[in-house]
């Protein structure tokens, strides 16, 4: 690692991305955008939505996959590729190789979502499932490339990746040729450098701004050293960026541009994600919504017009609805407390009937018979309930109060 990481990294030019571009005809959708009339009136600013969730397997990651395998010499291609990744990656190079005609292997942790494992096997590619993170999925992918001669399709540290992620900027700057911000997710780095490096090219004016998971970032200390740390954490719902080090091209390219990398959190990404589908009627993974939840957790902070990249929507089911359980909660939109009642027939009732009354929806009822402060005719009921946000929770708590109930704990 260190020999690597001392070693300069490879320029990626303008026309390096148009070069991609050209590659990438007939292959990579040319992804709609969508204005956000929900964003733009939280960021105080025009808020365009990018959806590469809609991309061709889910995600960008075609672009960079593609590129990179469709310049391998035939031998090269012969021999086979071998990559690693958490899933989109995972889907970008199977379906790169089918398109192409190359055999390849695929390591994933073994956590990897399950819909992702799938859908990779589905596009031809044979998965093996290694470690619990991407990092230790790469290792393993190395081992098998300097053992068999595959070729390893690096998930974000190739130029050529760099500049197939970079065909996006070029799509977003003639989309909103007004825009003045661009929001980027941010993982091993190579999109944000790809659209970094057009950008600068391109549209010196336009800012970039990069976005990390807070439980899994190691770009913002790698920034503040002058060359890539590996994070101190991997735990976090948006595993597509989930990265333990930034790579060496990204980095550079990054650094190089003086781009911005900022972190969001948990709660921040599943607020995100709620919002993108009840307002955009869009389908996004955690990390797809990265962008978004920076925009929301510093609403004025980005001079608009504002695109945000949603860079996937690859999503398992089960993260789904714990996601939006977890979005709802932080949103307000459920209420849980512990109300103290008379235990006798009739009072459990009447409270449900001041909750209806009140508008909000009871979820789950559960008895509380035993405490040290409890009378031997007292009985504590927990509550959880659907509310319509944190407004209408004080609301419901008011009007249980003013039924003559005796709140006793809520959050």
């Amino acid at each position: 690692m260190t020999a690597r990481t001392a070693a300069p990294a490879p320029a990626v030019t303008l026309e390096d991305v148009r070069a991609a571009a050209r590659l990438l005809d007939g292959v990579a959708t040319l992804t709609p955008v969508e204005e956000s009339r929900g964003l733009s009136a939280i960021a105080g600013t025009r808020v365009v939505l990018k959806c590469e969730n809609l991309q061709r397997a889910g995600s960008f990651k075609i672009r960079g996959a593609y590129v990179r395998m469709a310049q391998l010499t035939a031998a090269e291609q012969a021999r086979g590729v071998v990559a690693a990744s958490a899933g989109n990656h995972a889907q970008g190079v199977a379906l790169a190789a089918q398109l192409l005609g190359i055999d390849a292997i695929v390591y994933m942790p073994t956590d990897a979502a399950l819909p992702k494992i799938a859908a990779t096997r589905e596009y031809g590619a044979q998965v093996r499932l290694v470690g619990t993170t991407v990092d230790e999925a790469l290792v393993a992918a190395l081992a098998e490339s300097c053992t068999t001669g595959a070729v390893l399709i690096h998930p974000f540290d190739h130029p050529d990746i760099v500049a197939g992620q970079g065909t996006l900027a070029l799509e977003v700057l003639e989309q909103v040729p007004q825009v003045r911000t661009i929001i980027v997710p941010v993982g091993g780095g190579g999109l944000a450098a790809g659209v970094a490096t057009v950008v600068r090219a391109l549209r010196p004016d336009v800012r970039v701004v990069g976005v990390q998971a807070a439980n899994a970032a190691a770009y913002p200390a790698s920034i503040a050293v002058g060359h890539p740390v590996a994070a101190t954490g991997m735990s976090t719902m948006a595993d597509g960026i989930a990265v333990g080090t930034p790579g060496l091209v990204p980095f550079t390219l990054l650094q190089e541009a003086g781009t911005e990398v900022r972190t969001v959190s948990e709660e921040d990404l599943s607020r995100a994600l709620l919002l993108i589908a009840e307002r955009g009627k869009l389908l996004v993974e955690p990390s797809g919504a990265a962008a978004v939840a920076a925009l929301m957790a510093d609403p004025g902070g980005f001079e608009g017009p504002v695109v945000a990249i949603l860079s996937g929507g690859n999503i398992d089911p089960l993260v789904l609805l714990r996601v939006v359980r977890h979005g709802l909660a932080s949103a307000g939109r459920y209420l849980q407390c512990r109300v103290r009642i008379d235990d006798r027939p009739g009072s459990l009732a009447s409270l449900l009937a001041e909750f209806a009354a009140s508008g909000g929806n009871v979820m789950d009822v559960g008895h509380v018979r035993t405490g040290v402060d409890l009378a031997i005719d007292e009985v504590e009921i927990d509550v959880q309930l659907e509310t319509k946000g944190p407004e209408h929770c004080h609301d419901v708590l008011e009007h249980i109060r003013a039924a003559g109930f005796r709140i006793v704990k809520q959050r």
